[in-house]
């Protein structure tokens, strides 16, 4: 009974699985995006973006939503559920944040012209973002689901594996932001 005990505490629970086997092809969809980029960039013609000045302050946005998000997940586990709950409530404050600054750096490039039209990379640049901003909303709907849960459940069960892969995967789409930003300081 022991060993039975033993061996199903060492078993990772199947959502944290399935969210790393989605992490895993995450990263391979940006690689390949990232990898076509740097080998189109040494096309001719080939006009690098500037990124706008704003991703500066996005980027210290999502950086502090992951700092937030480890002190819910803190406080989830130790059963503090009013700092969970504000932990949380900033952590979707910021997430929101990000995409609305992101919005606006879009906005900012589409306005110097740089379009799907006029320019490839410039092409390149709205998606590899835009699908991060893509994958930073789906985090956003998670934040909210597991933070709506605690207020809206009959019964108290304290299970903290979404919070885990709710953070988890927050986490990841913080320093996936991290490795694009520096990717495309790099490359321009």
């Amino acid at each position: 009974m022991q060993q039975a005990m033993t061996e199903r505490n060492n078993k990772m629970h199947p959502h944290k699985f399935t969210l790393w086997v989605a992490i895993g092809s995450i990263v391979m969809m940006f690689a390949g995006f990232t990898s076509a980029y740097i080998v189109k960039s040494n096309q001719a013609n080939w006009q690098p973006v500037q990124m706008p000045a704003i991703f500066y302050a996005s980027t210290a946005l999502i950086l502090a939503s992951s700092v937030t998000m480890q002190i819910a997940l803190r406080a989830f586990k130790e059963r503090e559920m009013s700092r969970y709950r504000t932990m949380m409530a900033f952590t979707l404050l910021l997430g929101i944040s990000f995409i609305v600054i992101q919005s606006m750096g879009f906005a900012e490039l589409w306005s110097t012209n740089i379009t799907f039209r006029e320019s490839i990379a410039g092409s390149f640049f709205y998606i590899i973002t835009g699908m991060h901003a893509l994958h930073v909303l789906g985090g956003v709907i998670a934040l909210l689901v597991i933070f709506f849960r605690v207020y809206h459940r009959s019964t108290r069960f304290y299970s903290a594996v979404p919070v885990e892969v709710v953070s988890t995967y927050w986490h990841f789409v913080d320093i996936l932001w991290l490795y694009l930003f520096v990717f495309f300081m790099l490359v321009s």
